[in-house]
């Protein structure tokens, strides 16, 4: 059953501690948060704050070279947040102007997922749109996926969607290496994304979609209001009408 997620970089200009937007959430019906770093918080207190406010951790957002530079340490953090999903947020357009780059990106990915294998712990790639140039007829991200042995996919449909790509049949072709989706509008004519519910996402299909493909994790995520908590309030009012 596909849960609802919060991805925490949606709040990160709020002036409240990582704790108190902890509890602001919690009192939402999201089932999870996504983190996007923990701003000093340690975190065997995070994961009190998580499990008084029943939320649950759907994924850490973690450079890669972060985990390059200590898989241990990553991987220490995970496992005390009860997180079994660690996710590559960003690499930069130079890592998909060829083939060549994309596989070397894919090499450094899979060696950061077989350092976190062994603590049971799984990394994925969450594309923006930089990610769907043309390579040889395809999306670089296609390539990256194929290249990137044993890791997954977070598949950022507004991106996606913002790229020129129809991102439900992205989600469906590429359904087994996603267990992680983030849940973001997109125009398409302007090739920007939007709030969700005011763009081209059909959203009752997406929602529909990511159950039927087995996702684990459909993760709201705004780019922008990130200062206020409005964008929770209409985070939390699309989950009350698409649960």
């Amino acid at each position: 059953m596909t849960q609802f997620g919060f991805q925490l970089y949606s709040l990160r200009d709020v002036d409240d501690s990582l704790p108190a937007v902890l509890d602001r959430v919690g009192a939402t019906p999201f089932a999870g948060v996504e983190f996007a770093g923990l701003d000093d918080a340690d975190p065997a207190a995070l994961a009190t704050t998580l499990a008084d406010a029943d939320l649950s951790c759907a994924g850490m957002h973690v450079g890669l070279d972060a985990i390059e530079a200590d898989p241990e340490g990553v991987a220490a953090t995970a496992r005390e947040l009860g997180c079994r999903d660690v996710v590559v947020p960003w690499l930069d357009p130079e890592h998909f102007a060829s083939v060549t780059a994309v596989e070397a990106a894919a090499d450094r990915l899979t060696a950061a997922a077989d350092a976190l294998a062994s603590h049971d712990i799984r990394v994925h790639y969450h594309n923006h749109d930089q990610e769907f140039v043309e390579l040889d007829g395809r999306p670089a991200l296609t390539h990256l996926i194929e290249a990137a042995d044993g890791v997954g996919l977070e598949l950022d449909v507004g991106w996606a969607g913002a790229a020129g790509q129809d991102p439900l049949a992205y989600l469906s072709a590429h359904a087994d290496r996603i267990s992680l989706v983030h849940l973001k509008d997109y125009d398409a004519a302007s090739g920007e994304t939007v709030t969700v519910g005011t763009g081209d996402l059909p959203l009752a299909r997406t929602v529909d979609a990511v159950s039927e493909h087995g996702v684990e994790w459909l993760i709201y995520e705004a780019e922008d209001g990130a200062d206020s908590y409005e964008t929770l309030e209409h985070a939390a009012a699309v989950v009350d009408d698409h649960a």
